[in-house]
């Protein structure tokens, strides 16, 4: 079974602990992304998918993806259901997701970013996927300071999660209210 070390030393090799991201690294942020999907008491496939979220870039991401051919290698890597997931994640286009999020109702149909296509995505999976969204950002809110980015749809994702991720979400951005 591939380890956190092993997850990491892959990474590092991609070159990414030299990729700024959020006033750090972006290895540090999905390193962190990681423990805290873990600190939530997500599954190892979650937390694996949190640490590869962003991969194959993001809407907004692009100083490193992983081209979307090396997906076998990433699936070989993290799992099939944790490199979905990452996929799924690097695929949002944030429009379509917003809109699913303010829905909140499924089926859970997304557009993908990099096919232009509809894909419907399992409820698990999209539960899983709105985890990894949130807790992506609420790693890297403190110290981005960008608190205006998609407030509304944050605020739903923590109020349709519940639990561990609505009380992090109420302690990183009691921030903002603070100042």
């Amino acid at each position: 079974m591939t380890t956190f070390s092993d997850l990491i030393a892959y990474l590092q090799k991609l070159g990414t602990a030299d990729v700024e991201h959020t006033h750090g690294t972006y290895l540090g942020h999905v390193a962190g992304v990681y423990r805290d999907l873990q600190a939530w008491g997500c599954p190892e496939d979650v937390c694996r998918a949190g640490m590869f979220h962003s991969i194959y870039g993001t809407e907004i991401f692009r100083s490193f993806s992983l081209p979307l051919e090396r997906r076998s290698e990433v699936r070989e890597l993290i799992g099939e259901r944790a490199e979905r997931l990452a996929y799924l994640n690097s695929a949002i286009d944030y429009a379509s997701f917003d809109g699913l999020i303010e829905q909140g109702s499924h089926p859970a149909i997304m557009l993908d970013r990099f096919t232009g296509r509809q894909i419907e995505v399992s409820p698990e999976d999209f539960d899983d996927l709105c985890r990894i969204h949130l807790c992506d950002r609420l790693e890297q809110a403190p110290r981005s300071k960008d608190w205006d980015f998609r407030p509304a749809v944050f605020r739903r994702l923590a109020d349709r999660l519940g639990g561990v991720a609505k009380q992090s979400y109420d302690r990183v951005y009691a921030s903002v209210a603070t100042g």
